[in-house]
Formats: structure tokens, sequence, C-alpha cells
């Protein structure tokens, strides 16, 4: 399985996953020529992708779902309230390219075994992934205000998660953003900070995942090396050898990150 992220953080979200015959996108939160361009730089081809699975209806993460499934003929799958939740945003959809997913069933999307998990967040319906090829199983959690028994269970034993690591606490109650907002980061419908995925990421090292990727960084309070650093500290103290025992990177904002091959 291959994994990519072609976006990370609170100005758009997209994911790219593969194995020899099956490719998909998660989210798809920027425009759809900005989705095609990050594509491009990994070599992959928009017309091949079998679905695009969303975790939930806020913009940075649909912005380009709809005008990529019309031009592309492409399959959208998300639970029902988040279907309700985006309808309007995404614009007229094709009859068979509504999918609609239940928490309670695992289903496929061509040869790629999907099971789906509730989040946390102040969305409709918030969902992560774990995606299982026969082989590896792939984790992504990412919006979500704290780490829920369901999402604890859900991502043991992947051998590579993409965890959110949204925000420094001290530099989100210094920083600029009104109180009402730093409120509802910091709540249980909000985003992990970075000590809250240092916590989590030590856990599932410990029951055997091998790779990490930081993702959905704040802009304005976080810095990709300051939650590359806290969870590298929580692993290194608990006597976790990086690059060794596991390997640890952050996804890139605004263009694609390296590919990880599992």
């Amino acid at each position: 399985m291959k994994f990519c992220s072609l976006y990370s953080g609170s100005s758009g979200n997209s994911l790219f996953i593969s194995n020899n015959n099956t490719k998909i996108l998660i989210d798809a939160g920027l425009s759809g020529k900005r989705i095609q361009s990050a594509m491009d730089l990994i070599a992959e081809d928009l017309r091949e992708i079998g679905g695009i699975m969303v975790t939930h209806e806020h913009s940075d993460h649909i912005h380009g779902v709809g005008v990529l499934s019309r031009r592309f003929d492409l399959p959208i799958y998300a639970n029902e309230k988040t279907w309700e939740a985006m309808l309007k945003s995404l614009g007229k959809i094709a009859e068979h390219n509504i999918k609609i997913f239940d928490f309670e069933k695992p289903f496929d999307i061509q040869d790629l075994q999907i099971k789906a998990f509730k989040t946390s967040h102040d969305a409709a319906d918030s969902a992560g992934f774990v995606i299982f090829d026969g082989k590896k199983r792939l984790g992504i959690a990412t919006d979500s205000g704290i780490i829920t028994p369901e999402m604890r269970g859900a991502l043991s034993g992947c051998d590579l998660v993409v965890l959110e690591s949204n925000h420094d606490v001290s530099m989100l109650e210094a920083g600029s953003y009104p109180f009402y907002l730093k409120q509802r980061i910091k709540s249980d419908f909000g985003h992990l900070s970075n000590e809250t995925a240092g916590d989590l990421a030590l856990a599932l090292v410990q029951e055997g995942t091998k790779q990490l990727v930081l993702a959905h960084l704040s802009q304005e309070n976080n810095y990709p090396l300051l939650a590359y650093e806290t969870t590298a500290r929580i692993l290194s103290e608990a006597g976790i050898v990086l690059d060794k025992d596991v390997k640890l990177c952050v996804a890139k904002r605004s263009s694609a990150s390296e590919t990880i091959n599992l």
C-alpha cells in the first residue's frame, strides 16, 4: 500500500492511498486544480481514482469534492449525516456517485477494505478510517477534540497512522484567536494538541505501529518542528528509538509530502 499526504492543515486537506489495483482520496479540501497539481507531482492520475472518502463537511475537507466527482465521475463516500450537511456545498452529484457508509458496517472500494469510526468534532458526524489491503492497515485520525475509546481501538495495530497534531496549547492560549475560538479548539469537539497526539502515538507504537504522520497542523498555533519534537520527546522518554522502532514525520501544509510505501 502507498500513502501520500497531498495537503494537510486548516487551509485544506487531501490524502492519497493506493495499492496495486485501487486508488482513493480521503477528503479534497482544496480546488480541483490544486488537487490535480498535487497528483501530477506524485505521477498519479485522478481518472484512476476509485472514490473520495469524506471525513466531515467542513470546507477544508470538501472544497474540491464536488467538482472532482463531476469532472472524473468519481464516487463520494460519506455517512448519512455528513451527506445531509454537505450536499448543498457540493453542487449537483450524479446519483450513482452518492455512496453512504454505515459506521457499523465495513465496506469495500474495489479491493481496499474500509472501516469507519467516529471522531469527536463539531461536525454533523465526523469520521476517521482504517484502510486494509489484505496485508497492511493504515489509520486516519484527524479533526477530533479527544481520543475516544472507539478511535483508540480502531487505530490499535495499524502499521501506519496519520494522526492530528493540531496545536501547541501555550501558543494557542497566547495567540491572537478570539476567546470563543480558543475554547472551541481546546474543547472535546475541537482539535488534538501536540501533547495529546504524542501520548497516543506512544501507545500506538507500543502496540506495533511502525510509521506515524503528524497532520492537520494549525498555521497560527503550531510549527512543524514543534509538533515533531513534542511527539519525538514523548517517544524517546519511553525508550522508543526513532528511525529504528518507528518512523515519524510531519505532513506538509501546502504541497505533497513524501510518499510512504507500506
